[in-house]
């Protein structure tokens, strides 16, 4: 008979919520990641820096001088929820001064999925348990406020990432052997875990319900893993034995390298999302070519600062990434942007080319009659004043008429950086 998740508290059941903050200061938290430890390891910034690329290590852990990341440790227990800790993460880039990610860090004591439900705001789910003494605001005190719906970067709700280990009776979690296939109502826990709903709430269309199924991230025969655009779920494949089981060491992983691979893919999204509202202003100011300058040395400093598809060479992170980023389509996104940024720059291109052309008909055009009158007067060796001034004259009128011809008014346009006029119909 399959078990109704809303009713299972697994062995283990940890949980993870991300939200977009403002910094009011710099905190005076000790600086870091989350330290967890296990036995003799603990995951500071220098072993986790050696999971990843030494730019992504640099954006999710800071550098020497540099710090962007601290974090506070603490235990604080209310209805079957423990916090652990929290974390800041500054994200701060051109405009956005202050920016930064927190992360909560809970274990849960009840069942999971009517807590992730609450986070959701899923209709009958109850009350929110962001709020009396896990209300950010409580939590954060002077260092930072939670950022709003209305800016651009913040997040509608709050990201979560859970892991439910289960039980020996959780059989509808288990595979019956090592070597066997997963039973079908192991998704269906899977997905109910990420994507923070019952059937009731968002039931799956049994035609889509394989391709959704599909993009889950088998980590290895123990555990599976699921990436949606508002939450991410681990799942355990067979009991957990309580103290010493893999699954310590796979609850660790979660919290530490799973987590900073999702946390970088929520900076690619953020950044995309401003490079997007820049590109959609680009014409809004008088000048163009500054404009389009400056679009260009943001690409360039997200390319090189943010833009990884490859964390590390430990596969499972990079898969979370490549889930995270195909949820939002950003790899699609960032071509469409560098596609059309390329499309600006050849148009302030053309426009230079135009003035410059413009500029060189202009002095063409007012130095031919001018020459060529005093060359005239040369000639013939006239050296009178009033000959000089005549000739002068008849230059400067001679340039004015030529100025009125399409020409004229072509060559005007293009110092003015417009197209000039429209051809004849």
């Amino acid at each position: 008979m399959t078990l109704d998740l809303e009713t299972v508290a697994g062995a283990r059941q940890i949980l993870m919520v991300v939200l977009p903050v403002r910094l009011l200061r710099t905190p005076d938290w000790p600086e870091g990641p989350f330290p967890f430890e296990l036995g003799s390891r603990r995951t500071d910034a220098a072993t986790r820096a050696t999971y990843f690329a030494p730019a992504s290590a640099r954006v999710l852990y800071g550098s020497p001088g540099r710090p962007c990341r601290w974090y506070r440790a603490m235990s604080l227990v209310h209805d079957g929820l423990h916090l652990q800790g929290m974390e800041l993460l500054r994200t701060a880039t051109g405009r956005s001064h202050g920016h930064a990610l927190a992360v909560l860090h809970f274990t849960v004591d009840r069942p999971l999925l009517p807590v992730l439900r609450a986070i959701g705001h899923r209709p009958d789910a109850g009350p929110d348990p962001l709020t009396g003494p896990f209300a950010p605001q409580q939590l954060f005190g002077q260092v930072a406020e939670v950022r709003d719906g209305t800016d651009a970067l913040a997040i509608a709700r709050p990201y979560t990432i859970a892991l439910l280990t289960p039980e020996a009776r959780h059989t509808p979690a288990l595979r019956p052997e090592p070597t066997a296939a997963l039973p079908a109502t192991a998704d269906h826990w899977l997905w109910q875990l990420a994507s923070r709903s019952t059937p009731r709430d968002f039931p799956l269309a049994p035609e889509t319900a394989a391709d959704e199924f599909d993009q889950a991230v088998r980590i290895s025969a123990d555990w599976s893993a699921l990436v949606l655009r508002h939450s991410a779920a681990f799942l355990g494949h067979r009991a957990d034995a309580g103290e010493g089981d893999f699954y310590e060491f796979g609850a660790l992983h979660a919290r530490t390298v799973y987590l900073d691979a999702l946390l970088l893919g929520t900076l690619q999204r953020d950044h995309i999302d401003r490079l997007t509202d820049e590109l959609s202003g680009v014409f809004d100011g008088p000048h163009l070519s500054a404009q389009v300058g400056s679009l260009e040395r943001n690409i360039a400093l997200f390319r090189s600062t943010y833009w990884r598809q490859h964390l590390t060479a430990h596969g499972p992170a990079n898969v979370l990434l490549l889930a995270f980023q195909a949820q939002y389509r950003l790899p699609e996104r960032f071509a469409e942007i560098l596609a059309e940024a390329a499309d600006y720059s050849r148009l302030v291109q053309n426009q230079e080319s135009q003035q410059i052309s413009g500029a060189l008909g202009v002095l063409t055009i007012l130095g031919l009659p001018l020459g060529t009158a005093l060359s005239v007067l040369q000639v013939l060796g006239d050296e009178s004043a009033a000959h000089l001034l005549v000739a002068l004259g008849l230059s400067i009128a001679a340039t004015a008429a030529a100025l009125t011809t399409r020409y004229g008014r072509l060559v005007i346009s293009s110092l003015r950086g417009g197209a000039g006029p429209e051809p004849p119909a």
